[in-house]
């Protein structure tokens, strides 16, 4: 086991090598220590790995008094549901995931029972301290109790559907549909089942941990192509594409080109702001001005947040955001407990592009209004000073900064708001990189910046990773 596992908000590596069965266990008994925590819900996905470390987890957890409820394989929307819907039945739960990693990974992700994530800040650093000391793990009074729990499907894909309200009648349509071979594929048969005025156009249901056809990761766009060449052949609607555990989704239109996550942000934030007028939404320093700017257009609260699950649940939590989007494509709702609903993404988008009757390319390029970088990675040995230097050479430049992740400055020129731009230089929170997002005005200036940044980034040892 390596240190660097550890993440700053979920544990990840290669399984087996720096993640194995015995681990899994040191990591259990950790969390029993840590957290201090009487009765944890652990569920699981399909990587080849999983169902030994979910035994020693568990084991760990048992080892240490903890009662475990297991609910088998499932996605982390269907996992945070079964946490959110207890009604505080559960203090804790841990997944067992590597998201979109390859095959060869594998890890936990671990929420607190008000469903917020243990990261850097709240637990992980001492999680990780114990793991390591397993001496220091005293033995307990008694041994925990073990159930399953076979009933959480239907009672999110119930709850799923009650939040969508389900016209009564729903006119035809065609989808299409690319779980990756990864965890929605067992949650998409059901909503199948319900909604048979849609002609679904399935691509890789198959839950299989090896990820057979292509990486479940929805963010790059040669993993879309196999959907867009379907979207275009069947005519549908919009195609979606969800990542191997199923807390990501990414869309393309009906002419087969992906729609950026900052641009889907906005796009349902039009239709919630409907139904909760004036409230506050969540976007990741990342986005767009476009979305800010229409969230405020609508009578909405907009706030920037930092990158990542583990703060944007907190900080809705905190401030009582109704929704929260990141250019990721990880989407946020206050009605799922703060947490990803992916599959609900999916029918928002669906009602909408029903009721708007309009084309959906037509729609998401109304909010595309500016000309974005899209994220630009640099491996690096030090990111402190490549972020010190940068912010240095621009801060004289710059109209407003902040500091909520890395450095986001904008620069704003009243007598030519032409040449308004921003750049967002942040540290990953997996990888020795920094990434680079920027925005400007018109394409002329973006690509002038660009090129700009990247010169002095790589004059700083930063290396593009294309």
């Amino acid at each position: 086991m390596k240190a660097s596992i550890f993440k700053a908000y979920d544990i990840r590596g290669l399984s087996p090598g720096e993640l194995d069965a015995q681990d899994a266990k040191r990591i259990g008994q950790a969390i029993a220590q840590v957290l201090k925590v009487k009765h944890v819900v652990v569920g699981k996905d399909v990587r080849s790995t999983s169902d030994e470390l979910e035994r020693e987890l568990v084991e760990g957890l048992l080892s240490q008094g903890v009662s475990v409820t297991r609910i088998g394989l499932c996605s982390t929307p269907l996992f945070n549901f079964a946490i959110g819907s207890s009604k505080g039945a559960y203090d804790a739960g841990v997944m067992v995931t590597a998201s979109h990693n390859p095959p060869a990974y594998n890890g936990f992700k671990i929420t607190l029972g008000n469903n917020i994530p243990i990261g850097q800040g709240n637990g992980m650093e001492e999680i990780r301290g114990v793991a390591f000391s397993p001496q220091s793990i005293p033995p307990a009074d008694a041994r925990g109790e073990s159930r399953k729990d076979n009933t959480v499907l239907q009672r999110y894909i119930d709850y799923v559907l009650q939040q969508f309200d389900t016209p009564a009648e729903m006119p035809k349509t065609r989808i299409a549909v690319d779980a990756g071979n990864g965890m929605d594929g067992i949650v998409l048969p059901e909503i199948k089942k319900a909604l048979p005025n849609i002609d679904w156009f399935e691509l890789y249901w198959e839950p299989d941990g090896g990820f057979p056809n292509h990486e479940a990761n929805p963010l790059k766009t040669e993993t879309l192509s196999d959907l867009s060449t379907k979207v275009v052949q069947e005519n549908c609607l919009f195609g979606a594409a969800f990542d191997g555990d199923g807390d990501r989704v990414g869309f393309v239109d009906e002419k087969g080109e992906a729609v950026p996550g900052d641009i889907m942000t906005a796009l349902l934030a039009t239709e919630i702001l409907k139904k909760h007028p004036g409230a506050r939404i969540l976007y990741d320093i990342r986005s767009s001005w476009s979305v800010p700017e229409t969230i405020e257009k609508l009578g909405g609260v907009a706030e920037m947040s930092r990158v990542g699950h583990a703060f944007i649940k907190r900080s809705m939590k905190e401030t009582g955001a109704v929704f929260a989007g990141e250019v990721s494509m990880h989407l946020y709702f206050k009605n799922f407990w703060n947490c990803e609903s992916s599959d609900y993404a999916m029918l928002l988008l669906l009602k909408i592009l029903l009721k708007e009757q309009i084309p959906f390319s037509k729609l998401w390029k109304s909010f595309q209004l500016y000309s974005h970088s899209h994220e630009l990675n640099f491996s690096v040995s030090d990111v402190k000073p490549i972020l010190k230097t940068v912010g240095s050479a621009y801060k004289t430049q710059a109209t407003n900064i902040s500091h909520i992740d890395g450095i986001r400055m904008e620069f704003r020129d009243k007598k030519e708001p032409e040449q308004d731009w921003w750049f967002s230089l942040r540290a990953s929170n997996t990888e020795p990189l920094v990434r680079l997002n920027l925005e400007a005005k018109n394409d002329a200036r973006m690509n002038e910046k660009k090129a700009e940044l990247i010169h002095l980034i790589e004059s700083l040892g930063g290396t593009e990773k294309l």
